[in-house]
Order: C-alpha cells, then structure tokens, then sequence
C-alpha cells in the first residue's frame, strides 16, 4: 500500500475518533504520532502484509532507543485501534496487535506535593487580577482534583454554580462527566477572581478563567503561570498541574482511606488506576515510622577495637 494511501487511512481513523469517540485532541496527536512511527520502521511493508513478527521487530526497536514500556503499551494501543478500525471499516483480514506486549519497566510513581508545600503554595500573597485568577486555579485544582483539560474548558457559569452548590459538574476523558464538590477555600476564591474577571476578559467571552488577551486561557499558560508562581513563593520541586490533582488524591486518600470515593473524585473507570495512590500512602507511613518508632532508627555501628 502506497505510503499516501496509510495516511489517507490514518486521516480518516483519526476523523473517527474526533466525531464519533470524541477523544481528545491530545489523544489522537499521540495516536498520530504512534501510527506514523509504525508506518516509518516498516515503511517497505504494505499495511495488509503487517504481521506479528513485524511489529515485535517494530517495538524492539522501539525499545533499544529508549523508549520506556509504558510510552510503548501507549503506542500498541493505538495500533491496535487503528488495526480494529481497519477491519471493521476496510475489511482487513486480521489484527498484528492480537497477543503483542509492550516491555515491562518499572512504575513510576505519581508525585505529588506534602501537605505542607501544598499550603505553602495555596496560601501566597496575590496582587492584581492575574494572580487572583491563578489563586482561583490551584484552588480549584487542589480542592476537587481536576485535569488540565477539564478547568481550562470550564465557563462563567459553572463558576457561578460552585457559589451556589459548592460543586462543579466537568467532562473528563472520554466524554464522560462527573460532579465533584468544591471546597470552602476554592469557593472563596473563585468568588474573588469572578469579581475581578471582567478587568482581564472580553465582553463576550464566556470562558471562566481568560489570558491576557481576554480569550480562553490555555494549557500551556496554566502550566507557565503555575511553575512561575512556585518558583516565585521558593518551592524546592518544579510544579505542574497534574502534581495537584495527584497531590488532591494522595492527601484524600490518606485523611479518608475511601479508595472507591477517591476514583469516582478522579473520574478514574478502573479502580486499578487509583490503587497507585496507595502506594504514595505507604510511602507516607513508612517515612513516618522510620522516623519515630524506635526500632527502626538507625543506630551508628560501635568501632571496632583492633587488638
């Protein structure tokens, strides 16, 4: 198959997940860019000669270069799909990806703020509009453990409602919405910056946090303005969004213990996906206990006498 015909295909496969599976944006770049890489290490093999062996060569590779199992089984994954939708949509014969595995790498864990950096970061001075958005933001990051993607796509309105009902209903991965609650402190501070807001957005704007041009702020401004506001109050670690929403759920999960309530929080479908933050709760305890139980401090070994 012609190298314009895969990407013909490619394009139509990534149509279908924008309009009928309503992926992400960012998903189907990374779905893109895994089949691209597929097409490029096996540019001298039409799609319906692909076979199994191909695509083992295709993730040693892979692999060999660097690259961990875990961005690997993202990459099968979305050869997988693409091979499914081939021969559900183009009558291809069968799928390579049946039984292929991504090689195994160690987990790594989320990381996520202690209690005390994370008040530290939430309780800095603000001054102007800008910061009192920003304020507004880790709030609401840190309170009800959002993604990225959910609070830049929030509108005045939902800011409206978390006044009203201390809650806030968004659209996560998948398409798939879930009302979280919405504590005091964020409350408070979304109230702040919707009193300031029409200092920074155009009158027309219906976006609940804006940039400087009165638009709909970005991701990557979120990220900016928070690593910036880190360095800014002295933290010892780079920030970013999703150290908020790890931090949220490590902190709940150690205050509650209620890992089923802390997955519906996060929106997670597999409790599988949760489970990592008990971990983060072991390292917390273990850290404790070698800290203060008795036993466990490490005593200096006495020296040796030489006779």
């Amino acid at each position: 198959m012609a190298r314009d015909s895969r990407l013909k295909l490619l394009e139509e496969f990534l149509d279908q997940l924008a309009h009928q599976r309503r992926l992400s944006p960012g998903t189907a770049r990374n779905y893109a860019r895994a089949l691209k890489q597929l097409f490029a290490l096996n540019d001298g093999v039409s799609l319906e000669r692909l076979e199994a062996q191909h695509l083992r060569r295709t993730v040693s590779q892979l692999h060999a270069g660097g690259m961990s199992g875990r961005t690997i089984a993202y990459m099968i994954s979305g050869w997988r799909g693409f091979f499914n939708w081939l021969i559900k949509h183009r009558g291809f014969p069968h799928n390579p990806c049946a039984g292929l595995r991504a090689p195994k790498s160690p987990k790594a864990l989320p990381k996520a703020l202690s209690p005390d950096l994370m008040a530290r970061l939430l309780e800095g001075s603000t001054s102007g509009p800008a910061q009192l958005r920003d304020k507004a933001m880790f709030e609401l990051f840190y309170s009800s453990g959002l993604r990225l993607a959910e609070l830049v796509s929030l509108d005045v309105a939902d800011g409206e409602g978390m006044q009203r009902q201390a809650e806030v209903t968004v659209t996560g991965k998948g398409a798939k919405t879930r009302t979280v609650p919405v504590g005091g402190k964020a409350c408070t501070a979304i109230a702040v910056w919707l009193a300031e807001r029409t200092r920074l957005a155009r009158p027309e704007e219906k976006a609940l946090f804006v940039g400087a041009r009165g638009r709909r702020i970005s991701a990557s401004s979120v990220r900016y303005a928070l690593s910036h506001w880190a360095r800014r109050l002295g933290l010892p670690q780079h920030v970013h969004p999703h150290m908020l929403r790890h931090s949220f759920a490590s902190h709940l999960l150690q205050s509650s213990g209620d890992l089923r309530a802390v997955q519906e929080m996060l929106g997670h479908s597999s409790i599988s996906t949760t489970q990592v933050y008990t971990h983060l709760d072991f390292q917390h305890l273990a850290k404790a206990y070698d800290a203060a139980h008795p036993r466990a401090k490490k005593k200096t070994p006495m020296p040796v006498k030489k006779p």
